[in-house]
Parts: structure tokens; sequence; C-alpha cells
């Protein structure tokens, strides 16, 4: 059972950087789309941002464009969300998770078409 591995959550000051990863190890992780949500207290889990299998369609919510990004090292079967200039309201637990599918929009339904999940891993923003 393939299983996603979160890291690289902490607390940073409003402004900060963070790089989250996800792992699967033992796993090939070339031929699934990853996206990653994130959940904050009192709110719905929402998708942030995805990346296709190839890496070439990268996807984000508004809220995060020019601040996050998204990129994956197949080589090294990694994925990698890189946080800049984070906000308060950026605080959440981060998850990746896996589709079968090479390509996800993100939108409403993006969670469904997920098939593995990671454990998450916390962000948390403040001074």
């Amino acid at each position: 059972q393939l299983q996603l591995v979160e890291s690289g959550g902490a607390k940073v000051q409003p402004g900060g950087s963070l790089r989250l990863s996800c792992a699967a190890p033992g796993y090939h992780l070339d031929y699934y789309a990853i996206c990653w949500f994130r959940q904050a207290p009192g709110k719905e889990r929402e998708g942030v941002s995805c990346i296709s299998s190839s890496g070439g369609n990268t996807q984000y919510i508004d809220s995060v464009k020019d601040r996050f990004t998204v990129s994956r090292d197949n080589a090294k079967n990694t994925i990698y969300l890189q946080m800049n200039n984070l906000k308060p309201e950026d605080t959440a637990i981060y998850y990746c998770a896996a589709s079968r599918l090479p390509t996800l929009t993100l939108n409403y339904y993006t969670d469904a078409q997920c098939d593995y999940w990671g454990q998450g891993t916390q962000v948390t923003v403040s001074s």
C-alpha cells in the first residue's frame, strides 16, 4: 500500500519561507499527479496546488499564487511545495495526496480524485 509522508512543517514568522516535501518510501510516484491540500482549524480542507505526473502542468489557488511553487524531482521520488512570504492565514495542516490520473484540475472535486493521502505536516505562521 502506497503511503505518502510529508515533512518540512514548522512554525515561522510572517514573511518567512518553508519547503514541504512529500515522498513515498518504496514506491515510484512518476505516474501520479500530486496535490497539496491544507486544513485550518475550524475550516474545510482546501486544495492548494497540484502538479501533473510529468511536472509540466501546475495549478494554484489564487491566495497562494506568486508565493507558493510546486515542483517534483522524479529521480528523487519527491514532490515539493516551496512557500514564500507566508501569512498567518496560511496556518494549517498540509497534506499531500496522489492520484492515479496523470493530471488533476484543482477544483471542488480534486480531493475525490486522489487515491492516497499522507498524514499531514503542521505549518504555523505567527509572530
